[in-house]
C-alpha cells in the first residue's frame, strides 16, 4: 500500500501534535496487537487536521496499522526466504528515493520510476537547448 499526499500531510500534522504532547500512540495488546491514537480529541484536533475525529482515526488506522505494518510484514517474508544480506541495498535505495522526493517536494509521493523518467526527459530537453 502506497502513501498518498494526504497521508503525508496527516503525518506532518500528527508529528507536530505529538511533539506538543496532545496525542500519543499506544500499543493495544491483542492477537494480533495494533496501534491506537490517544490524547485530546477536541476542537483543536478538528481544526488542526480539518477532518472529523472519525476521519483522524480512519487515516491513523490506514497509515499505521495497514501501510506501516504491511511494509514490515513484506520485509519479514522476503528476509525469511532470502536472508538479510539484501537489507543494506534496500535501505540505500529507499533513502535515495526519499531524498529525491524531498528535493522534488512539489511532486508529493510519486513512484521512483516516474521521477526518474521525468528527470531523464528534463535532461534531454536541457541538452537540446545547450
Amino acid at each position: 500500500m502506497k502513501l498518498t499526499e494526504k497521508d503525508r500531510e496527516f503525518l506532518y500534522t500528527l508529528k507536530r501534535l505529538m511533539d506538543l504532547k496532545d496525542l500519543r500512540v499506544e500499543l493495544q495488546r491483542d492477537r494480533p496487537s495494533y496501534m491506537i491514537l490517544r490524547g485530546t480529541y477536541g476542537e483543536k484536533i478538528f481544526k488542526t487536521f480539518r477532518m472529523t475525529r472519525q476521519g483522524v482515526r480512519w487515516r491513523f488506522q490506514r497509515v499505521f496499522n495497514h501501510a506501516y505494518i504491511a511494509s514490515f510484514e513484506s520485509i519479514i517474508m522476503i528476509e525469511t526466504m532470502f536472508g538479510t544480506h539484501l537489507r543494506e541495498h534496500a535501505i540505500r535505495i529507499s533513502r535515495e528515493r526519499h531524498s529525491l522526493r524531498q528535493e522534488l517536494g512539489r511532486l508529493g509521493f510519486e513512484s521512483a520510476d516516474t521521477l526518474r523518467h521525468r528527470d531523464q526527459n528534463e535532461g534531454h530537453v536541457q541538452g537540446e537547448r545547450e
